[in-house]
């Protein structure tokens, strides 16, 4: 069998769709696009598809991952455009490779980088806030889980985190509007923080409230390098 790694996005009004839908909406351009999947044994066979780290309800996302698996070979130049073509509007496929040896995907992945728009919060007030909140070792927030509330400490996920000014914000915000966007990298911990962890975590320590909801979106996942960035995970595997 033949393993792929594929990267696709999740724009627009998708990001409110959360990702069970997502992964309906995926296997249903597979069969559209009759990509030679393969399956798995038993009464009831499903696709041979690994999700990495799905991004919540409620953000967009620049580097989302999956790994599928194939009776047949296909190009991954090929696949991208078959599948594509397939894929509901909003639901974009980037890329493709295919899997060799070593790391698996999710070994791969370490930590998420987020863009966080605050429309209405000026970049000097988001600045002093991060600042409060880098400068404390544990901030712990409150999160509804379908197991009720629940205490985490977001500080500790928290790899780096720094601020922008946006000088023309996004709709719908009016022209001339202020717009903090917030930089953070965040560990990829269980359980995980979420984006709007790390706005909780600004109002515990900060009294930080934006008046209007923040957007949020993924950017990139991966390793953390020597340098401090991210690292590719379809990149192709080293040799030593």
């Amino acid at each position: 069998m033949q393993k792929l790694r594929l990267r696709y996005a999740k724009r627009g009004r998708l990001r409110f769709t959360s990702h069970r839908d997502i992964a309906r909406a995926f296997e249903r351009a597979l069969r559209r696009a009759h990509v030679p999947m393969a399956y798995s044994q038993g009464f009831n066979p499903h696709p041979k598809i690994s999700w990495i780290g799905a991004a919540p309800t409620g953000v967009a996302s620049e580097a989302e991952y999956v790994e599928i698996q194939l009776v047949e070979p296909v190009a991954p130049a090929d696949l991208v455009a078959m599948l594509d073509t397939a894929m509901p509007p909003d639901l974009d496929l980037l890329e493709a490779v295919e899997a060799t040896g070593g790391d698996s995907l999710a070994d791969r992945v370490e930590v998420s980088r987020w863009s966080i728009e605050l429309p209405d919060v000026s970049a000097d007030a988001l600045r002093a806030a991060v600042g409060k909140m880098l400068a404390e070792p544990v901030v712990e927030v409150e999160r509804l889980t379908k197991h009720g509330m629940r205490t985490i400490d977001a500080r500790a996920a928290i790899v780096s985190a720094t601020v922008h000014d946006e000088t023309h914000p996004p709709d719908p915000a009016p022209a001339g509007s202020p717009c903090g966007i917030l930089d953070v990298v965040v560990r990829q911990t269980t359980p995980v923080v979420r984006p709007d962890d790390v706005l909780s975590a600004l109002r515990v320590v900060a009294a930080l409230e934006p008046p209007v909801p923040a957007k949020a979106t993924r950017m990139a996942q991966g390793r953390l390098d020597d340098s401090g960035g991210l690292s590719d995970p379809l990149a192709p595997d080293r040799v030593s």
